[in-house]
């Protein structure tokens, strides 16, 4: 089965293709923000040579504290979105949390993502897989590698072939999130593209008590070796000001860091394709 296939008009994924880009807020903020990082990010991925995709949640459903900012919710949620989309030209990708929110997200987006921690959840998977949009699903920081192979046959038994995987760490002691690399090559055998989120990566789950920790100095040396291992798409959280995001302000990277790390990330994977 082949790991190239298009994501939108004009947007392909797989081996030997450019770089995806997959970036935007951790949670859908202000109309302002968001069109900030969506004009940053096109022009800058257009400068570069790169696809680029918008992300952003409507809905974070498993924050750490009652108190985290979940978002707009569904609705106005997937309005805000579709004005990314139709202002910006851009493709957009958002979660899903539950299979009775499949058929409204996937009439507005153009790839649907599921969680990590809801990656074995069988009828959200088909209802995702039946909207016949891509899929992508990230692994759960619980589930090995080779696990995720039963996860892609659930997708493609819906007769959805467009199914990505994403690394985005493993859950190691308390707190703590570590990146192994073989990860990459061997969810690379299911014949899916694989992603590499290189800012949750680094996030620290319940670190600051009612809310997430993160260690942004390292976004940039783990995309660039998960680069040489072999991606075909980075996903990170940017932000202006990561300090005011409402949700993984300490794992985000400020969009004033991002050309440094795409140019350079961009170089690894272009040796990997030669």
């Amino acid at each position: 089965m082949s790991s190239s296939f298009e994501l939108a008009p004009g947007v392909k994924i797989g081996k030997g293709l450019p770089l995806v880009v997959i970036a935007g807020p951790c949670v859908l903020e202000s109309p302002e923000i968001c069109r900030e990082i969506a004009a940053h990010m096109k022009k800058l991925c257009a400068e570069l040579g790169l696809p680029y995709i918008f992300k952003a949640s409507f809905d974070k459903a498993n924050r750490t504290s009652l108190n985290g900012a979940r978002g707009p919710g569904m609705e106005c949620g997937l309005q805000g979105l579709a004005d990314i989309r139709k202002e910006f030209g851009l493709p957009i990708l958002t979660d899903l949390h539950t299979a009775e929110q499949a058929e409204a997200v996937g009439k507005v987006v153009d790839v649907i993502q599921i969680p990590a921690f809801l990656c074995r959840q069988t009828d959200l998977l088909l209802a995702a897989g039946r909207t016949g949009k891509p899929v992508n699903v990230k692994k759960g920081q619980f589930v090995a590698p080779e696990d995720m192979k039963p996860v892609v046959e659930k997708v493609r038994s819906t007769g959805n072939p467009r199914v990505m995987l994403t690394e985005r760490g493993t859950t190691f002691g308390y707190h703590n999130l570590v990146v192994d690399m073989r990860g990459l090559a061997t969810m690379a055998e299911t014949g899916c593209p694989v992603i590499f989120d290189a800012t949750h990566s680094v996030q620290q789950p319940g670190g600051q008590g009612t809310c997430s920790g993160g260690r942004r100095e390292f976004i940039f040396p783990l995309a660039r070796a998960a680069a040489a291992v072999g991606i075909q798409g980075l996903f990170l959280e940017v932000h202006p000001e990561p300090a005011k995001a409402l949700s993984d302000g300490p794992n985000s990277l400020p969009l004033s860091e991002i050309r440094t790390v795409l140019e350079k990330v961009k170089a690894v994977h272009a040796l990997n394709n030669a």
